[in-house]
């Protein structure tokens, strides 16, 4: 069974996970802070933007195939390879999301 560095880019904190165990789950087990929600791959708490390295994550539901490449759900990746991720940057498509609640809030409000 192989095991990978995790390091978080920007913090002190490392850990060294299995590629048969979440990062997340790693995470938890070592007391690390790594918001999450859902667990399942569809809310993008846990999102966190790939520097270097690769990870699998077929259940990642929540990502596009492009974003999968530069994107780890933590809750779903498993390290493939030695990797520095950087936690609070979300992929685009939440970014669009979130651009899209505030116009609908704003024209309701309006209304």
């Amino acid at each position: 069974m192989s095991e990978h560095t995790v390091e978080f880019v920007g913090t002190d904190e490392t850990v060294t996970v299995s590629e048969k165990e979440t990062i997340l789950d790693r995470c938890i087990e070592e007391g690390i802070a790594q918001e999450y929600s859902c667990r399942v791959g569809m809310c993008l708490a846990c999102s966190a933007k790939i520097i270097e390295g690769e990870v699998t994550q077929p259940a990642a539901r929540g990502l596009t195939e492009q974003e999968r490449e530069e994107y780890a759900l933590t809750c779903m990746a498993r390290p493939q390879s030695d990797l520095k991720l950087r936690r609070g940057e979300y992929p685009p498509s939440i970014e669009a999301e979130e651009t899209e609640r505030t116009a609908d809030e704003t024209a309701a409000a309006d209304d």
